[in-house]
């Protein structure tokens, strides 16, 4: 369908496609709801689609991963609104460990005559050495990759030297955790630890520094990161947007960082989820 009848829908746009993602009910209407989540939608488009045009300037043949996958909703879009009428072989890859979801994305994507997408039953570990994926990946996502599971897909991204990361990270309690099991010994060497004292706050300072180690991580393998904010995400707190681009930046200074804060936080132990051998 080329065009439609309502304003906020883009021209183009899937009008099934929609229907199946419970944008729109089953008669084409928009709720109060379904507009907000629509506009979630285009915001994080507007943040993808200017890296996807700087792929396609190199080659035709953009090839997407996206992590931890689901519904592939955030697959569905992209494709939706860039990939199907992009020249070449470009494709998308979900990735998901969840069968049931896998397999019900296989018959949408048939269902929508959505050819360049694949779904795959993997964890992000298991895909790096995946035989059933391109040797070349020009960009990978993690949308809300729960758990460690946004750390495995740096770490994807890093092995495969991928040009760009979008990740919105989700909860992640090991930094959390490791602070809680150190705090004893922690208390009274350094006035820093009050900021992770009452439980409350580990939970949440623990979050934060994750994300911190995260983009000192990709600087540290020549990546210039940018973090900013998903407006219009209400409804999560998860709402921090880290972009990453592969530009072979010097390494050292980020590396020297990374090591620093974690000796300043008591986080030795996790040298080995943010140092990896790459590049």
């Amino acid at each position: 369908m080329t065009t439609n009848p309502i304003p906020d829908i883009r021209p183009g746009q899937s009008i099934e496609l929609l229907k199946e993602l419970h944008i729109l009910t089953r008669d084409g209407k928009l709720n109060q709801d379904s507009r907000r989540k629509l506009k979630q939608i285009y915001h994080l488009f507007q943040f993808i689609e200017p890296l996807l045009l700087q792929i396609q300037q190199e080659h035709a043949d953009i090839q997407l991963i996206d992590h931890g996958a689901g519904k592939s909703y955030l697959g569905f879009i992209l494709y939706d609104l860039f990939f199907k009428a992009a020249p070449g072989q470009a494709h998308i890859f979900g990735i998901e460990t969840r069968a049931e979801l896998v397999e019900k994305s296989r018959q949408l994507a048939q269902k929508l005559g959505f050819e360049g997408m694949s779904f795959l039953n993997l964890s992000v570990a298991e895909s790096t050495d995946s035989a059933l994926l391109p040797s070349r990946i020009d960009i990978v996502t993690a949308l809300h990759a729960c758990n460690t599971a946004t750390d495995d897909a740096i770490h994807f991204g890093l092995q495969k030297q991928a040009k760009f990361m979008v990740l919105v990270p989700c909860c992640q309690a090991e930094v959390a955790a490791v602070l809680k099991k150190n705090k004893g010994q922690a208390l009274g060497k350094q006035v820093l630890t009050e900021l992770w004292r009452h439980p409350l706050h580990t939970r949440e300072f623990g979050s934060q520094i994750t994300n911190v180690l995260r983009c000192l991580q990709l600087e540290a393998h020549g990546y210039q990161v940018s973090v900013t904010e998903l407006v219009g995400w209400e409804h999560s707190m998860k709402n921090e947007l880290i972009i990453a681009q592969y530009k072979d930046l010097p390494r050292k200074r980020p590396a020297e960082r990374l090591a620093e804060v974690l000796q300043t936080l008591g986080l030795e132990e996790m040298q080995g989820r943010f140092f990896s051998s790459t590049h």
